[in-house]
């Protein structure tokens, strides 16, 4: 009988106005110390689900978002339920009661508040294990705080005898001098926690409230392996709004209380704020100032003299000043507010950057800055381009790869193609003379390392590093460049590859990993180029093997995601390296099939792309959304540093994906590539070079820019002005002119 936490995170705290509103209410707001509310209530509950249970929060789908950023930002993963529209307690606790019940038919949950301080987190669990005990019997237990004073601010339950207890009644908030009375009678503070069952509870709602029970059971969506965040589906719509006390604590003979006396407070206002000692922020001056309360933003000090015993909170569209005293009268400033200057209920939430003006400022990037940028300091006279740029515009000096010299052949050649009007023939034709001279050995296979001088440092050649030889001068061809031998030296360097295919097909890389799905990718890739501009069938006949092993062998077949490297035998590797899955690689492989499900008419192809579409998107994640570097074979995240080149990944498989979908499906994956498109220009700076990986924190590496980078960069560019022509071919065309 596992035991699963279920943090509820309705509620948009109206009375700490103007810090808590509808799109940051307070639970994700640092109100008690450096972390929200709603973190330190997951650090203070997610280990009682050890055993077999599971951290579950309920919140609306506005802030699914913030609750997953909050999740990851303190590293504990959890299931999420989100409401499409908020119904009050009690639909949600039916909602996440029918997903336990399903999960585990014994369960026990325990619901808590996003919101509330309790600062002694082991007397807290200490408690909820106690009243688990009476929840397995069939109990529904609350947790009953001993009153430190008399409030109004809180409900207040009966107990009829002391410790663990049946309740004798329920109270709502009462005036002050009731709650002098009810302290007196031995009443206890209602904490609003709850402890019981999901069978108990599915009973009484049944009995009591049928019609929000037949809602959220409807409304869950299908049990999905992964699918660690779900939309709770339209049916939940139909609960009635009620609360669960309300719904069930009013009527049921099952109510148990608990008295606790650690501290507690749910923060209601800015009174408690104030009580807790941890509430005040940024810089403050008090001159002659008692129990004053200061909160204001970075950059913003708050000053005071000769007042004593106010709160001072400051945004930056509004201010309060209030008499600590009266905190929770704010709703009556609430209300003037709403009358007299709606705009100020809610933070002004500018809209994101569409798809249309990020691709414009996209090709402006690239015609203006990116081009000129590494045509010039990052191309030298003698046909080598520079393996990375400082963020300041300089050239570092060191080795040259084969794959940076032949990804930026392709880049040259897509931008002559795309329309740049840079001189970018010249530059290609002496980058292939270079690549011809100094990289390509006597068999036609490339070299994959060379000295800054241009010797021979390692004669060895990676099969990554041919797949591009193999785009370079496919691009080059496709672009117009008069050569004739672009594609002779392909046909020849393809026979190479080949002689040395094992009997499944696949091919051997070089080094730690030999055999590995990613060089195969980017030959895949090759293939594909040639295929569309080649009437030799062997270019497609290399696409056909590839795909095929791709879904034979690279693909999980139960979980649809795509594995990294394998063994000789080509099954997992075994260890941490066969459970790796790359988010990037999911999205990369999705454009790509996708591409070849179009050349082949293959329904089959078309839905293992979105199917790895779908794991992809499991890796994006923080705040804004950004696809992170890595993940393990159950979907769960493993590294939430997040390279530059996943977001263009992304950008391009929605884009291709969005081709083919309709309505609100083409929608939700033109609106997945605007969010990649925002992520991308993250890393990339106003001087035309770029930033290459970004921490969890939001801070960037400080490192030059890898010039392999840019070979991403314009295939999504490309991508892009393709998703732009087939959905409007009457529109103005975006290119690089």
């Amino acid at each position: 009988m596992a035991f699963f936490p279920v943090i509820m995170c309705g509620g948009s705290g109206t009375r700490l106005w103007p810090a808590s509103r509808p799109s940051r209410p307070k639970q994700f707001i640092a109100l008690a110390g450096n972390r929200s509310l709603f973190q330190d209530t997951v650090e203070r509950v997610a280990g009682l689900a050890a055993g077999g249970g599971r951290l579950i929060v309920v919140g609306g789908v506005a802030h699914g978002e913030v609750i997953a950023d909050q999740l990851s930002e303190i590293g504990i993963e959890a299931q999420v339920l989100l409401e499409p529209q908020p119904r009050d307690s009690a639909a949600a606790m039916a909602a996440a009661a029918a997903w336990v019940r399903r999960h585990d038919p014994e369960g026990v949950i325990g619901f808590v508040a996003s919101d509330h301080y309790i600062p002694d987190a082991t007397a807290f669990r200490r408690a909820v294990v106690e009243a688990t005990t009476e929840a397995r019997n069939g109990r529904i237990v609350t947790l009953g705080v001993k009153p430190t004073e008399p409030s109004s601010a809180y409900g207040y339950v009966k107990p009829t005898g002391p410790g663990l207890s049946a309740v004798d009644s329920f109270h709502e908030k009462p005036d002050a001098e009731a709650a002098a009375d009810f302290i007196a009678s031995g009443y206890l503070w209602n904490s609003g926690n709850f402890i019981v069952s999901a069978a108990t509870l599915t009973a009484d709602l049944e009995k009591y409230a049928p019609n929000v029970l037949a809602a959220a059971t409807q409304a869950l969506p299908p049990a999905t392996e992964g699918a660690s965040m779900q939309t709770l589906e339209d049916a939940f719509l139909a609960s009635p709004k009620i609360s669960i006390d309300y719904a069930v604590m009013e009527h049921t003979s099952k109510a148990s209380v608990l008295a606790v006396d650690f501290a507690w407070s749910d923060l209601g206002a800015w009174d408690a704020i104030a009580q807790s000692g941890e509430g005040s922020t940024g810089i403050r001056i008090l001159e002659d100032a008692e129990r004053v309360l200061t909160r204001a933003p970075d950059g913003v000090m708050v000053a005071a003299l000769g007042v004593n015993d106010i709160a001072i909170v400051v945004e930056h569209d509004a201010v309060l000043v209030c008499d600590i005293n009266r905190s929770q009268e704010i709703k009556r400033i609430v209300e003037r507010v709403r009358t007299i200057s709606p705009k100020h209920l809610d933070f002004a939430m500018p809209a994101p950057e569409g798809l249309t003006e990020g691709g414009r400022w996209f090709a402006n990037w690239l015609r203006l800055r990116a081009l000129p940028m590494w045509s010039t300091v990052g191309f030298g006279a003698d046909g080598g381009f520079r393996e990375s740029l400082t963020l300041g515009g300089q050239a570092t000096i060191g080795f040259r790869r084969s794959r940076v010299q032949t990804r930026q052949i392709y880049v040259y050649s897509q931008a002559g193609l795309l329309g740049w009007q840079g001189p970018w023939r010249s530059i290609v034709t002496a980058a292939l003379a270079r690549l011809r001279q100094a990289y390509l050995r006597p068999d036609g296979a490339s070299r994959s390392l060379l000295a800054n001088d241009w010797t021979v440092l390692k004669d060895e050649a990676a099969l990554y590093d041919q797949a591009f030889v193999l785009f370079a001068l496919c691009a080059a061809k496709q672009a117009g460049l008069e050569d004739a031998d672009l594609e002779a030296d392909a046909v020849r360097l393809r026979g190479h590859l080949l002689a040395g295919a094992m009997a499944n097909g696949a091919m051997v890389e070089i080094g730690d990993h030999p055999y590995q799905s990613n060089a195969h990718m980017h030959l895949f890739e090759a293939a594909l180029a040639w295929s569309e501009i080649s009437e030799d069938p062997a270019w497609r006949a290399m696409a056909d093997r590839i795909a095929g092993l791709a879904l034979s062998t690279f693909i999980d077949a139960d979980g649809g995601f795509l594995r990294e490297f394998f063994g000789e035998d080509w099954k997992p590797a075994a260890g941490e390296d066969g459970r790796l899955v790359e988010p990037g690689h999911q999205f990369e492989w999705a454009w790509l099939l996708t591409r070849y499900g179009h050349l082949t008419g293959d329904p089959a192809i078309l839905a293992a792309a979105r199917r790895l579409y779908q794991v992809g998107r499991k890796g994006v994640a923080h705040r804004p959304p950004i696809a992170v570097d890595a993940m393990n074979d159950d979907l769960s995240l493993r590294s939430r540093r997040a390279r530059l080149w996943p977001q263009t990944e992304w950008l391009k498989a929605a884009l291709i994906l969005a081709e083919d979908a309709v309505d609100a499906e083409r929608q939700t994956l033109l609106d997945d590539a605007a969010a990649a498109l925002r992520a991308l220009k993250l890393y990339l700076t106003e001087d035309g070079v770029w930033r290459d990986k970004r921490l969890p924190s939001g801070e960037f590496i400080d490192e030059p820019a890898p010039a392999s980078s840019f070979y991403h960069i314009m295939v999504a560019f490309d991508q892009l002005v393709r998703t732009s022509q087939f959905l409007d071919p009457s529109s103005a065309a975006l290119d690089l002119a």
